[in-house]
């Protein structure tokens, strides 16, 4: 997946490069047009980087001597040239590409072969905008988690304190996004009832590796059924719908949110494991947040889909006062 958006932005990097040498060309005429004197000089420059390069072919051992030589023609061409372009008020750098980045030149790439910074960013807002949250995570990341509005008192017959209990949740939650890339199986299960700050937790990893460059979807249950259902019964228009599909399986890391809110089904559960098993097989990591116990979840779902989020999901319980009315 990651590859295949890598091959989106450098197309469009390359379409970027095209219109930059149009717009150069467009210039350039109007130039020409203006000041006859500077086409000549721009042909006579071409002219005699040609005749180096041949002369240099023909006799190699007197490189640096007509190296040395057409430098100096050309150094005078330019200064003509710029002499020109003032006299007529415009610009010296008028007819040179005017490139979105000069450290690359739109290419994406450094001289060294590594990634310029503008394709780092392309690929991180590219991911956001995939992700189905890029407005939320700029409110909702680990910067903004405030530990203390859990309360650091007994909270019914838990060992822990709610505050203790989230503290230890977020180590957790930031060991998962260290340890990301490592092949270690590591899936996680946020249970508990609502307001206790899970959803706000799943943004919290979720920022954490769109900054990485990983590729993040974050769903409802709901909303990724009714995607399903999109994609295998609308025969005439299912193309519109497989890029979303795909990614469920492929991204990086898929965040299933409340799950248990759907409609519960043979056709339902049977996605669910699908999209569930198919990504713990192809170790891919998946978060799934949902207001149901354990029982709950065993009541609803078949024994298959239990059974795969029990024995493959780190299970980590929020509880406490509901902070919605706390706030």
């Amino acid at each position: 997946m990651y590859k295949d958006m890598i091959k989106e932005i450098l197309s469009e990097y390359e379409k970027k490069r095209d219109r930059k040498l149009q717009e150069q060309r467009l210039r350039k005429e109007k130039v020409y047009r203006a000041i006859p004197a500077i086409k000549k000089i721009d042909e006579e420059i071409f002219r005699i980087g040609l005749r180096m390069s041949k002369n240099i072919l023909n006799n190699p051992d007197n490189y640096k001597e007509m190296a040395e030589e057409a430098r100096k023609k050309i150094e005078k061409l330019k200064m003509e040239k710029a002499y020109l372009m003032t006299e007529s008020n415009i610009p010296v750098d008028y007819m040179d590409i005017k490139y979105d980045c000069d450290l690359c030149e739109d290419t994406g790439y450094l001289e060294d072969g590594s990634q310029c910074n503008c394709l780092k960013q392309a690929l991180v807002s590219r991911a956001y905008k995939m992700s189905n949250i890029e407005n939320v995570l700029k409110k909702e990341n680990f910067q903004t988690f405030n530990i203390n509005l859990f309360k650091d008192e007994p909270f019914e017959d838990e060992p822990l304190t709610p505050r203790e209990n989230m503290r230890l949740i977020v180590n957790i939650a930031e060991g998962f996004v260290n340890n990301f890339d490592e092949d270690n199986g590591e899936n996680l299960l946020f249970y508990g009832t609502t307001g206790l700050g899970k959803t706000f937790l799943c943004n919290c990893i979720a920022k954490s590796l769109l900054d990485k460059n990983k590729i993040v979807i974050y769903q409802t249950a709901f909303t990724i059924l009714e995607l399903i259902e999109k994609y295998r019964f609308n025969k005439d228009n299912k193309e519109a719908y497989s890029k979303e599909y795909d990614l469920l399986f492929e991204a990086d890391l898929l965040i299933i949110d409340d799950l248990g809110t759907e409609v519960a089904n043979t056709f339902t559960t049977a996605e669910i494991f699908n999209i569930v098993n198919t990504r713990i097989l192809a170790a891919k990591k998946t978060i799934i947040s949902t207001n149901l116990d354990f029982k709950e979840i065993s009541e609803i779902y078949t024994d298959r889909v239990t059974s795969r989020i029990l024995d493959k999901f780190i299970p980590l319980k929020f509880y406490g006062e509901d902070l919605r009315f706390e706030k």
